[in-house]
């Protein structure tokens, strides 16, 4: 039996509209509608055109139905100026990440959910209460991507096609999920992924808000949970010099513009102090990127450890993404960045850090 609403879920992680999954597959316009719409069924010959035309395998339309990712729960940032479908197909992937956690739920024992939602308190008082929630203190925070493994988020890769959206979370079930574009800088994911942290407790399904408000009280989250008010009062001076940001942003492990602003948005530099060093530091190429900045990425722990206990039993990725109905591309995609390349060599296995999915799947 086909499930019509896998073949919608296809075509939009291909962001492809009926007319253009038509054009690939010689399948009529009408009958690929009724096919989406369960009215009737392809017949074997069909839906391995489809399965052809979208990339997947013809047993990925037999599996049960998948609950997607709720549209409403997503808030994108620059939504204006990213094509609908584009997000779409970004959405349909997060879907299929859901579809491999819930794979592995069921053979692992994963961490617990501890995200607190918090109502709607200010994004200052949000950073603090979930600091002290973790018992983080006024510390630097550790690595995002293990921080949220290890409190429930489950942590995947957007597809690295789709450079032009942005990381985003949402609730599906009580779990929450954070996508992370690995494109970036290793100190832009950081703040990506503490970003993402101030959605899924300032705005889960209980306190909704979205548009450019959801994005600035996330981007006010993550400032204040990566630079603890405290902390940074206690190592900045007032009026620093761009020499003094580019060095101290190691402490925290942030861009040398995201502490520029939060020095600014304690008082620590004046408004013409901020616009200055913000356009020096864009002169030195800080606002594009971060030069001398962090040397690898965060990585996924769980996919990791998930994986490498997998292999222990001789189980390959490939066979997890057949089981899936996947193709062992889609795999990768869903790992791009999270976890490292391992070669086998005469008995030693050796980190190749050049590449961005755990395993090579063949």
């Amino acid at each position: 039996m086909v499930t019509p609403s896998r073949i919608t879920l296809a075509r939009k992680r291909r962001g492809l509209t009926l007319a253009e999954l038509s054009d690939r597959t010689g399948v009529s316009l009408q009958s690929l509608s009724n096919y989406e719409t369960g009215r009737t069924a392809p017949r074997t010959d069909t839906l391995d055109k489809i399965a052809s035309a979208l990339d997947f395998p013809a047993d990925f339309f037999e599996g049960a139905p998948l609950d997607e990712l709720p549209a409403a729960g997503i808030s994108w940032r620059a939504r204006s100026k990213t094509s609908a479908r584009v997000l779409e197909a970004a959405r349909a992937a997060g879907t299929l990440g859901a579809m491999l956690y819930d794979w592995i739920d069921e053979k692992f024992r994963l961490p617990a959910v501890d995200v607190p939602s918090l109502g709607k308190p200010d994004p200052e008082t949000a950073a603090d209460m979930v600091r002290t929630r973790w018992n983080l203190g006024e510390a630097p925070a550790p690595n995002m991507v293990h921080l949220l493994e290890a409190h429930g988020v489950r942590v995947f890769s957007l597809d690295p096609d789709h450079a032009e959206v942005d990381a985003f979370a949402v609730w599906r079930d009580g779990t929450p999920f954070v996508f992370l574009n690995t494109l970036k800088s290793a100190e832009r994911g950081r703040f990506d992924a503490a970003h993402e942290l101030g959605h899924l407790v300032m705005h889960g399904s209980e306190h909704a808000c979205a548009g450019p408000e959801a994005e600035r009280q996330a981007n006010e989250f993550a400032s204040a949970f990566l630079m603890p008010r405290a902390s940074v009062l206690g190592h900045m001076p007032s009026g620093a010099h761009v020499d003094q940001i580019l060095k101290a942003k190691r402490i925290w492990n942030v861009s040398a513009m995201a502490l520029t602003y939060r020095m600014h948005d304690l008082g620590l530099l004046s408004d013409w102090q901020y616009r200055s060093t913000c356009a020096e530091l864009s002169r030195l190429g800080y606002r594009s990127a971060e030069p001398q900045g962090m040397e690898q990425r965060e990585t996924s722990q769980v996919l990791t450890k998930v994986f490498t206990a997998l292999r222990s039993k001789h189980i390959r990725p490939s066979s997890v993404a057949a089981e899936l109905g996947l193709t062992s591309e889609e795999m990768n995609r869903l790992l791009f960045g999270l976890t490292l390349t391992t070669f086998t060599g005469e008995g030693q296995h050796t980190a190749d850090h050049t590449k961005r999915s755990l395993y090579a799947l063949p």
